[in-house]
């Protein structure tokens, strides 16, 4: 049985879809995506757009801040290929495994100056629009300095500012921006209030102004915008940054700083039915996905029905398959041991994965898989493997409990909306871990040009860095203190996490198919596999994916929350489905072995555009959860 006819390309979705033929902007807040729509008609190309959009979801606080990171997938038409940008930051001097468990933590801390790494997002825009834009670094940033000058706050921000108030208040700094009414039973700013950040405004001005000398003395457009980037590194916003850091107990030193740069890199990418898809690399979670379409090569997915307990099944146990390989073997490249990344997207590995699926139960104890077989090699980590299973066996949840309906939002606590009320076997903040918020960023162009981003970092309640008025990364948790967990990805200095942000794009007959992103922590790329077979495999236009009803699996280890082993440990047969899932659909995944939860939103928002190859069109669609927002001429 299914929930929608998803074939029927005129079936009504809850939002339009969008239509445009110049051009589509789509982002995570309304006046971002109309930041976005000026750049493009100012006659600049999807990059540009991109810029502009991240620069002001940043300073919107759309779950992250200028002292976040970055990370893009770009399409270059002239090349005819795709560029991935790695624009996140490195663990700072004295982030190390003794220093944080002399702390107490099982793993690195969530909140604070101690959860920040190095900023990524002002370097990977700088970098983006200086090798693949057209405009120029106060053009891009002006949206957004007006924003900084003074906009009209929305609810859900000025909301999550006011429930992380007491937070806020440890910091000095993020008390001055944020609790403009201190005092007041209500210390936040009121929706609909002008929220000004005065301190953004002086840093985001001295950009465009190193961008303006430069300019003046004779550079060209790329090194003038580069020079930005520099003053933002090297230069006083630095010493301001780094001051007000370690004012606060943080560890960043100017060093971390000066010598940090993005990566420009190439992305991963396997073919799934004549179909290219595009992931970053091992220091994102998104080969998961490209390991799952591996998988699931091998079975016949439109015959079993969309959302049928067979499907549901099928797809659930190839993410955990996925993610199990994800929580043990990804890590930064750039920092060993080398992880076997080829062999675990090979078809000959997915192969071997598919065959230890049982069609007729969940296995609660899937494990990593030895990729290196698959070229005739010795898993070096076969016994260190088999001991993290005995050492951490995952949380094995009640079978077969299920209730018809509980009220979820697809919104995480850091976003707005509490994520889940009165789940009896999930609780609330194990979930708002699992589903933790970010924004996305996509757009393309006329000529070609497609950007994704998933963008993240800074949150709120976020620390803020001195008279700077940046929000300090906290992505520090990602990383591990224990190498049986996962040998690839544990702290040290310089060292990036493996992170959970997914941007993705996909090409079919080597032209652009689809760009599409999620925000929601571990649930990313179970979404986006659902999203991208919802219109490979099921016929749905990009509007109607970004609506459908997904599944997400907790059987995997968080990347984010809790400093504690227990809070991050996987959740043995522990599954979320939509509230509207047939009666037989539920009795059958509980005869499997399933742990049942129910809700009415089982997915962070979606953007996504679709390129309609046949029309040369394109098609936005932007998910009918949450604020998220898109705009096409």
């Amino acid at each position: 049985m299914l929930f929608i006819s998803p074939t029927a390309y005129g079936q009504r979705t809850q939002k339009p879809p969008l239509h445009g033929k110049h051009w589509m902007a789509i982002t995570g807040k309304p006046l971002a995506a109309t930041a976005g729509a000026q750049l493009f008609q100012d006659g600049g190309n999807a990059v540009d757009a991109a810029c502009a959009m991240l620069a002001a979801t940043c300073t919107m606080w759309d779950v992250l801040s200028w002292g976040g990171e970055t990370q893009a997938l770009i399409y270059h038409p002239g090349l005819k290929k795709v560029i991935a940008i790695n624009a996140l930051g490195v663990a700072p001097t004295g982030a190390t495994v003794s220093f944080f468990k002399e702390k107490g933590y099982d793993f690195p801390p969530e909140y604070g100056p101690l959860a920040a790494l190095t900023p990524g997002t002002p370097g990977g825009l700088c970098h983006m629009l200086a090798e693949y834009g057209t405009k120029s670094l106060a053009e891009v940033l002006a949206p957004a300095m007006e924003m900084a000058k003074g906009y009209p706050i929305d609810a859900q921000t000025a909301n999550s500012i006011e429930r992380g108030k007491d937070r806020i208040k440890e910091w000095p700094y993020s008390k001055k921006v944020f609790l403009v009414h201190e005092g007041a039973e209500r210390e936040a700013p009121e929706a609909g209030e002008i929220f000004v950040q005065e301190d953004l405004y002086q840093t985001l001005s001295k950009l465009v102004e190193a961008e303006r000398k430069a300019l003046a003395a004779g550079k060209d457009r790329k090194a003038a915008i580069m020079a930005a980037s520099d003053r933002f590194y090297k230069g006083d916003i630095a010493e301001e940054f780094v001051r007000g850091s370690k004012e606060q107990g943080g560890l960043i030193t100017k060093e971390d700083l000066a010598n940090w740069k993005p990566i420009e890199e190439e992305p991963l990418h396997i073919n799934y039915k004549g179909i290219d898809v595009y992931k970053l690399q091992q220091w994102t979670q998104g080969p998961a996905m490209l390991q799952a379409l591996q998988i699931l090569k091998n079975f016949d997915l439109q015959k079993m029905g969309y959302n049928s307990a067979s499907y549901i099944h099928t797809v659930y146990q190839s993410m955990n398959l996925a993610f199990a390989d994800r929580d043990f073997y990804y890590g930064d490249p750039y920092f060993g041991p080398p992880s076997p990344i080829e062999s675990l997207l090979s078809s000959e590995y997915g192969k071997k994965r598919a065959v230890e699926i049982d069609p007729m139960k969940n296995n609660p104890f899937t494990g990593p898989g030895d990729p290196y077989s698959v070229n005739g090699k010795t898993n070096p980590y076969l016994e260190m493997i088999n001991k993290r299973a005995a050492i951490y066996p995952p949380v094995q949840e009640k079978k077969g409990d299920f209730v018809p309906k509980h009220d979820v939002t697809g919104t995480p606590m850091g976003d707005g909306t509490p994520l889940v009320q009165n789940f009896a076997s999930v609780d609330r903040d194990y979930m708002d871990r699992l589903w933790r918020g970010t924004t996305t960023v996509e757009a393309a162009d006329a000529q070609g040009w497609v950007v994704s981003i998933t963008p993240s970092g800074g949150w709120l309640p976020a620390c803020i860095a001195g008279n700077t008025g940046i929000g300090m990364s906290q992505r520090i948790q990602s990383f591990v203190l224990d190498s049986l967990i996962n040998p690839f990805n544990v702290v040290a200095p310089g060292r990036r996490p493996r992170v959970t942000l997914t941007p993705s794009l996909a090409l079919k007959q080597g032209k652009p198919y689809l760009s599409f992103a999620v925000q929601g922590g571990d649930t990313q790329d179970q979404n986006l596999l659902q999203y991208f077979l919802n219109v490979a495999e099921f016929g749905m236009t990009a509007q109607q994916a970004s609506e459908a009803a997904n599944f997400n699996s907790n059987q995997l280890w968080l990347s984010l929350g809790g400093t504690k082993t227990e809070d991050r440990k996987p959740r043995a047969g522990s599954i979320l489905l939509d509230h509207k899932t047939p009666k037989e659909t539920l009795e059958a995944l509980r005869d499997m072995g399933y742990s049942i939860q129910l809700g009415d939103r089982t997915s962070g928002p979606i953007n996504a555009i679709y390129f309609d190859q046949k029309h040369g069109t394109l098609w936005g669609g932007s998910s009918n959860n949450g604020e998220d927002y898109g705009i096409g001429w």
